[in-house]
């Protein structure tokens, strides 16, 4: 069993206190062994330059409002990295990749019509793009 604050069965949720507005921001990390590689790689997938480059080892993409995709050097521990990414454009956002030149490693479409198209980069990591059943 998971952690239950509650004892109702259900994984806590953020409950804001006194109509407090929380905001959450995710930064998902893969780990690269060769930055300008790396850099070039993911604009292509992307579509876009870095949103921002907190030093010469870390390029950040932001790809919604508050969440962001980043690569750092990090040899020992490149190629490890899962992220998948579900988009309502799933349809538009995998053929503008195919148009920039990146081709999905994987094709899955699962039994409930749910597609996701995994792409891994030069090290082996993988970013999926999941898209909702036609």
């Amino acid at each position: 069993m998971g952690f239950d604050a509650d004892g109702d069965g259900t994984w806590p949720r953020c409950r804001p206190e006194d109509d407090a507005v929380i905001v959450l921001e995710l930064f998902a990390g893969l780990p690269v062994t060769d930055y300008r590689r790396a850099v070039a790689w993911y604009e292509k997938l992307l579509g876009a330059a870095p949103s921002f480059l907190p030093n010469d080892v870390e390029a950040v993409w932001e790809i919604a409002e508050n969440r962001y995709l980043f690569i750092e050097v990090r040899p020992d521990h490149a190629g490890h990295a899962m992220h998948t990414i579900f988009a309502s454009d799933f349809d538009t956002r995998v053929q503008e990749i195919a148009d920039r030149g990146v081709e999905p490693a994987d094709r899955e479409t699962y039994a409930n019509g749910v597609r996701k198209w995994t792409y891994r980069d030069p090290d082996g990591n993988e970013i999926g793009f999941g898209g909702a059943p036609l």
